[in-house]
């Protein structure tokens, strides 16, 4: 039940940063389930004892690849995917909890925390990148295989 709950968040938070963001009305929904995919991969990873840092990086690898997918196949921006999408994945409780520790002079958990949301955008931002990385790759081999 509480994965369900999860589920509906992740894909709320997602279509209403789709608003936000002003895409087609006929992507937000697209945009939800991108945001609700990455984050049951994400939940799925961690509760199987996987690092947190890494099990971020699979999903925002996979919500870029899913972003790359649907932009192809319905002619639009990856840009409108991939930004919805790994709104669930970002650190900004975390971020917010290493401020107010920095604030309150307990510096050595807001390190703590300040390190790890750092590694989580990181982790992130290599996801999308590396799916991108990984597209361009896959395209330069199948020109070269079609000459």
């Amino acid at each position: 039940m509480k994965m369900l709950a999860q589920l509906i968040t992740s894909f709320i938070a997602s279509a209403s940063f789709g608003i936000i963001f002003n895409v087609p009305k006929n992507s937000i929904v697209k945009c939800g389930l991108v945001g609700m995919v990455g984050w049951l991969l994400y939940c799925a990873l961690v509760e199987n004892s996987v690092n947190s840092v890494i099990a971020t990086l699979a999903a925002a690898f996979l919500v870029a690849v899913i972003s790359l997918v649907f932009a192809k196949t319905y002619k639009t921006p990856i840009i409108i995917f991939s930004v919805s999408g790994i709104i669930p994945l970002v650190p900004g409780g975390m971020a917010y909890d290493a401020m107010r520790h920095f604030v309150q002079n307990d510096y050595n958990v807001a390190i703590q925390l300040a390190a790890k949301a750092f590694m989580l955008s990181g982790a992130i931002a290599m996801g999308l990148m590396f799916a991108e990385v990984m597209n361009q790759v896959y395209i330069k081999y199948n020109k070269r295989m079609k000459a």
